[in-house]
């Protein structure tokens, strides 16, 4: 019988679909004047951020838990995909430079 088919239907049609995972974002940290720019909020684990050096000076962004650690000359550009936590970052070269990224799940 038909009639059966029909009831079911619309019924699988009203059943929530489950929530599609975010897509990696990219996120951009800026070091100039001996600083780390403003660290972005709302990363997930797998989102990646640009680290542009706008210094006339080396600096890196080494995260102390030694996930990442990325050597950046005068105008220089890095990325790294960061995992869950929180990760200290700092400068190999200028240990005074320190950021705090906040990543979720």
């Amino acid at each position: 019988m038909k009639a059966p088919a029909l009831l079911i239907a619309p019924a699988v049609l009203l059943m929530p679909m489950p929530p599609a995972s975010a897509a990696p974002r990219t996120h951009t940290v800026v070091i100039d004047k001996m600083k780390f720019g403003v660290t972005p909020t709302g990363l997930h684990a797998g989102d990646r951020i640009v680290w542009v050096n706008k210094d006339m000076f080396r600096h890196t962004a080494t995260a102390k838990d030694g996930s990442f650690d990325i050597d950046l000359k005068p105008g220089a550009t890095g990325i790294t995909i960061v995992k869950p936590g929180a990760i200290s970052v700092t400068c190999r070269y200028h240990p005074g430079m320190r950021a705090m990224l906040k990543v979720s799940k």
